[in-house]
């Protein structure tokens, strides 16, 4: 066993419009966990950053419970926690969080390494976040015969800006506001879109991002409850430099599309009262062990 080790796990915004629950990007903003031998039995907790006055202290905190699933023993160990990673925004703390843990539970027992996404994707629900938390750039997740798999596309040629506003919305109720059916005709536009989402990153040929950005699977339908989409939409509509924008996983954060070195000046351009704007980097590598 280690005397101290420190786990690290990106953010991510999945969907990517139209690849609902299967494309994600992992984002440049990481959460942190150091472990180390503490006195005593009970595992002891201490988190600083996001969430610090909400996140549970005891067994059910969401890294102990990844970290217990995986096979690792929290008794007896002190766990420092400092999170990045915006709660309840769409950015995937809660997968970042799972991934840490599942991570840090293989290197403190020395687990040789092992493919972790079925196992995250079990405790998360659903494979898009958990999926780039773990490789890091962009991928594609889908569950098949064999269970869960992933494909990376590393960092797609775009540079990117984060708005994320400050009010919550939690992905249940987002879940919620999607109808059973959908007409047949959104279903092939939304997954023609999909191709060509995946075949203008494959070919480097970020122009077919302006088309392939439009969903019409998930997005019409949250609208309402992430008003911010339609607001950063009107302030990029006709700027040269931006190829589209998408709601991050379940809202309410949007990811802005922009030519490449165009993120500060896009960034720069927009003003949206009660959100913050930045220009953010894509996290070449998914989770990290030290």
């Amino acid at each position: 066993m280690s005397d101290a080790l420190r786990v690290t796990a990106p953010a991510s915004s999945a969907n990517l419009g139209p690849g609902f629950d299967s494309m994600a990007l992992a984002l440049d903003l990481r959460n942190e966990v150091v472990i180390e031998p503490a006195s005593g039995v009970a595992p002891q907790v201490e988190v600083a950053g996001e969430g610090a006055e909400e996140a549970p202290a005891g067994r059910d905190n969401l890294f102990l419970r990844a970290f217990v699933a995986a096979g690792g023993d929290p008794a007896g160990l002190r766990f420092r926690m400092r999170n990045m990673v915006p709660f309840a925004r769409g950015l995937g703390s809660s997968a970042a969080t799972i991934v840490a843990g599942l991570a840090a539970a293989d290197a403190w027992r020395e687990v040789p390494h092992r493919d972790l996404l079925g196992l995250a994707t079990e405790l998360e629900g659903h494979p898009d976040n958990v999926a780039a938390a773990l490789n890091g750039g962009m991928t594609l997740a889908w569950t098949g015969p064999r269970g869960v798999s992933a494909i990376g596309f590393g960092a797609p040629e775009v540079s990117f800006v984060v708005v994320v506003p400050e009010q919550r919305l939690s992905t249940a109720a987002a879940r919620a506001a999607l109808p059973a059916e959908v007409p047949h005709a959104d279903a092939v536009h939304t997954a023609t879109r999909a191709a060509l989402l995946v075949a203008a990153i494959g070919a480097s040929d970020p122009d077919l991002l302006r088309d392939a950005l439009d969903d019409r699977l998930h997005e019409p339908y949250r609208a309402q409850m992430a008003p911010l989409l339609g607001a950063v939409r009107e302030q990029v509509a006709g700027h040269r430099a931006v190829y589209g924008a998408t709601l991050s996983g379940a809202g309410p954060s949007v990811l802005v599309w922009c030519e490449p070195e165009e993120g500060d000046r896009v960034a720069a351009s927009l003003a949206l009262p009660g959100a913050s704007v930045r220009p953010i980097a894509v996290a070449g590598h998914g989770v990290a062990v030290d």
